[in-house]
């Protein structure tokens, strides 16, 4: 495949990724097909988050570690760290997918920084563009805002990079996030009608810079219409939602096409025109019913239908639509999500279930029903009173080894590793499993030259191992290993690990600029190769991980 044709299909992968996944799969096997690392790197990145987006996590992780495999392949390059930004992004997107927003954000940050070292402005914007909607999945409206609108400047500056094409994708995609952060923050702090004006402002800036994008149309749209919406311009809102219905249909979005009846349904309801209003809302049902999509918008359908029929005193089919809302609820495979958005959204569900069990009420025994809710709330109580008891247990035990490291620091009692034997009686030391012996000279000779590698933190490289150490003693392994064994009461990995952590717990009590590096960059620092090894080890030696250290630090400073 050449590189032109590589260029096209790249395009078109990212064009259709999030409007015609099924489409987008045909390109990237394209592309997959060809014998270049390169193309292959990409396909397999695309592909991993194409799985993802179908909701295949399992085949999403395992196409991910191939895309690597084939950048592996490649020599060092400027290219090569340009296709290792690309399988960050698609890794990010992948785990934002999933609700790991953190994994995400690290992969952006890194992918940033990698783009920016090669130059890649392009790339840069598009890491911008992803940190900032992180941002605002997390409720930090304000920075999100701020990031985008500096993205936009950025974009505003390096316009001539772009085709056309690409810069209208690009301007459409930062005005989309930046009305969906006023929107957002608007949720938050009700009555400012200011960050609405500012929402519907950048939605309409949207719709300018998407006239060649229908899925970017038809969102913008979508939100303009749920800003109008909240200024109770109903009118307008109902003329957007049936233009959204319109383009959704003739470019098949059926996510963005129902969750516009659903819309319309609700507004109808709103506006107590409960005959059109049920006639969107079933519309939802029966699109669930056929497909298993949208279950966010099939629950609040049957809630509505609840109380429509409630308000007009048909108990039956209220009770039945409140059934259908509760069975369904509790079997969703919506999870809570640690982070706050999340947890706002499970907050305002158990609002609307509220509601809900009291249309149940004249199909249930009242006292049954109170008992049943009494038990449960019980049940919760104590089961969060023992999470508080554990958390708090757990939390004294670890301040206590915590403020004990750092008296052994001021106490200089883990400078270097102790020497837990001064015997040398013996003229020589037979070695384990072997008719070898060693001199006591010897003996004494290896210890000395291994104490000046680590007053000279040779054990911070990466690649000090034993077989290392032992060609800088000039001896050899079996003679390192049984003297560190005798002098330290330690395997040589063993030794190595200590040495590594003893230098790490020092520098996060006596440098606060050092606490604030990642994991992973600690991990390097001390010549450890990954952040899982490493803080295995030092959760071994100190009995808390690295982040509870260091907060525990912070806070005692």
């Amino acid at each position: 495949m050449s590189n032109k044709e590589y260029l096209i299909l790249q395009d078109k992968v990212r064009m259709l990724t999030n409007s015609n996944i099924d489409s987008a799969f045909i390109y990237t096997n394209r592309i997959g097909n060809s014998s270049n690392n390169f193309h292959k790197g990409f396909a397999a990145g695309a592909e991993s988050y194409l799985f993802q987006i179908k909701g295949d996590s399992i085949k999403s992780r395992q196409i991910y570690k191939e895309a690597f495999i084939h950048l592996n392949k490649i020599s060092p390059s400027k290219e090569k760290r340009k296709l290792n930004a690309y399988l960050l992004n698609y890794g990010g997107l992948s785990d934002w997918k999933r609700g790991s927003f953190s994994k995400a954000l690290d992969k952006y940050q890194e992918g940033e920084k990698l783009s920016e070292s090669i130059g890649d402005q392009i790339q840069v914007v598009k890491f911008k563009n992803n940190i900032a909607l992180i941002k605002g999945e997390v409720g930090n409206y304000k920075s999100a805002i701020s990031t985008s609108k500096q993205t936009n400047k950025i974009l505003d500056e390096i316009g001539y990079l772009f085709s056309k094409e690409q810069f209208s994708i690009n301007k459409s995609n930062v005005n989309l996030n930046l009305g969906k952060f006023y929107e957002d923050y608007y949720k938050k702090n009700n009555g400012r009608t200011e960050l609405l004006d500012s929402a519907q402002f950048f939605y309409n800036k949207a719709v300018i810079y998407s006239e060649e994008m229908s899925y970017n149309k038809v969102r913008a749209i979508m939100n303009l219409a749920n800003i109008y919406y909240l200024k109770n311009n109903f009118i307008e809102a109902e003329k957007n939602y049936q233009s959204v219905l319109i383009i959704a249909k003739d470019n098949d979005f059926e996510n963005e096409y129902f969750k516009t009846i659903y819309n319309l349904g609700n507004l109808y309801y709103f506006n107590k025109d409960y005959k059109k209003a049920l006639i969107f809302l079933k519309k939802v049902d029966s699109a669930y019913y056929s497909k298993k999509n949208n279950q966010m918008e099939f629950l609040k359908s049957n809630y509505y239908q609840a109380k429509i029929y409630s308000s007009v005193n048909n108990l039956e089919e209220a009770a039945k639509h409140s059934e259908i809302y509760l069975s369904n609820y509790e079997k969703s495979e919506f999870k809570l999500n640690k982070e706050i958005t999340e947890v706002n959204f499970k907050l305002s569900e158990e609002g609307l279930k509220s509601e809900m069990y009291k249309i149940q009420k004249g199909y249930r025994y009242k006292s049954m029903f109170n008992r049943l809710t009494i038990s449960f709330f019980l049940i919760l109580v104590g089961l969060l009173l023992l999470l508080v008891i554990n958390n708090t247990k757990k939390k004294r035990i670890a301040e206590r080894k915590i403020a004990e490291l750092t008296e052994k620091y001021k106490l200089n009692e883990f400078n270097d590793l102790s020497v837990i034997s001064e015997n040398y009686n013996s003229k020589e030391i037979a070695l384990k499993n072997s008719i070898v012996t060693i001199s006591l000279e010897k003996e004494k000779e290896i210890l000395e030259k291994l104490k000046i590698l680590e007053k000279k933190s040779y054990y911070l490289k990466p690649d000090f191992t034993q077989q290392y150490a032992a060609r800088k003693i000039k001896t050899n392994t079996s003679y390192l290993s049984i003297i560190v064994n005798k002098h330290y009461n330690k395997t040589f990995s063993g030794y190595l690990n200590e040495l590594r952590i003893n230098y790490v717990i020092k520098e996060m009590i006596s440098n606060s600029i050092y606490r604030k590096y990642s994991t992973q960059a600690i991990a390097e620092s001390a010549g450890f190769k990954n952040a899982v090894s490493f803080t295995k080890s030092f959760n071994k030696r100190t009995g808390v991980t690295p982040v509870q250290f260091i907060k525990g630090l912070e806070k005692n400073s």
